[in-house]
């Protein structure tokens, strides 16, 4: 799987999640903010804060931590995947 599918697979687990339920066309900006950390960061709790962090700043709410957990692992689970690790 190259970079590229890898981070439309990624966007996609992203969009689905819809963690304020507003609808999965609205995060964007939070999208590309995850995807481009999902790069560098393979530790799930790491990414995980990182999600927090970003859906904080746009939204003005928190989302508990272990959701993000949850999402970082599948996300992970695509980049592993994607670059043969798993």
């Amino acid at each position: 799987m190259e970079n590229i599918d890898m981070n439309e697979q990624a966007v996609a687990t992203l969009a689905a999640w819809d963690p304020f339920n507003i609808g999965n066309d609205n995060y964007d900006t939070e999208t590309a903010d995850v995807v481009a950390a999902l790069q560098s960061i393979d530790d799930p709790s790491e990414l995980a804060k990182v999600i927090q962090t970003v859906y904080e700043f746009s939204f003005e709410e928190w989302i508990p931590l272990e959701k993000c957990v949850d999402i970082s692992y599948k996300l992970l689970a695509i980049k592993f995947k994607a670059k043969c690790i798993i």
